[in-house]
């Protein structure tokens, strides 16, 4: 199971992601979309939902986990954004009571999609969810970040209350990235351990930019995340931004 346990310490091992300059860098292609009513897809512990709501948007999240489903309404809650309604809803089959100006999903959403089918519904019921000249805007970890950088490699960490092993085998014919994480939580003087294995695929810049035509999204970039820039070869993350046509 993909987050479940390891929803309850998901925040706090994200400690070295800046959130609110991840937050401002969404918020101004919102406000380039002219966009106001924002779907989070795979909101997790509902920190960009909230960032969100903070600086204006109405923001719905939803995520297949209900662990991290829990985490996030209990950090809505302590915000003051009580009023975020959280679904739990799997992204590859999204519906929506009525019409948004934005779809978004963050921190590598689409690279958990592990076969271009999955995609493919995905960027269809996001087209269906959006108003005409709505914006679909999504990031994922590139091809040279799970294949170089954490593909075959061990990551570990150890502070004064968890500490994780986090091991990566990259399959280049399959261009999946299977990640195994142990965590060990500190519980009075011994550790609770427990593992979750996670799997993301390298999804080239070409074929998600196929099956955004495909899905009727057009003016579609390909941004070296966290700038106005293309992506380039070296990109560890990649932000998408396409438009449903008219």
């Amino acid at each position: 199971m993909q987050y479940g346990r390891f929803a309850k310490y998901y925040d706090a091992m994200m400690h070295d992601v800046d959130r609110e300059a991840w937050a401002d860098y969404l918020d101004g292609l919102l406000k380039e979309a002219n966009a106001h009513d924002v779907m989070d897809c795979a909101c997790g512990t509902g920190a960009m939902t909230i960032a969100l709501h903070k600086r204006g948007y109405h923001v719905i999240g939803n995520d297949v986990s209900p662990e991290m489903l829990m985490e996030a309404r209990n950090n809505a809650f302590k915000a003051g954004s009580r009023e975020i309604i959280f679904i739990c809803e799997d992204m590859r089959n999204l519906k929506i009571h009525k019409p948004i100006d934005a779809l978004i999903s963050v921190c590598d959403g689409v690279n958990y999609l592990t076969s271009l089918d999955d995609v493919e519904s995905f960027f269809k019921h996001a087209a269906d969810c959006l108003r005409p000249n709505g914006v679909l805007l999504f990031d994922i970890s590139s091809t040279y970040k799970l294949r170089i950088i954490l593909g075959n490699n061990t990551f570990t960490e150890e502070t004064d209350t968890y500490a994780y092993i986090w091991k990566n085998t990259y399959d280049q014919r399959s261009r999946l990235c299977e990640m195994d994480l142990t965590c060990f939580v500190k519980d009075g003087e011994h550790y609770d351990r427990f593992s979750e294995k996670h799997i993301q695929r390298a999804h080239s810049v070409a074929e998600l930019t196929v099956l955004l035509e495909s899905a009727g999204f057009t003016d579609i970039r390909a941004l070296h995340a966290f700038s106005n820039e293309p992506a380039h070869g070296n990109s560890e993350r990649i932000q998408f931004v396409a438009r449903k046509g008219l």
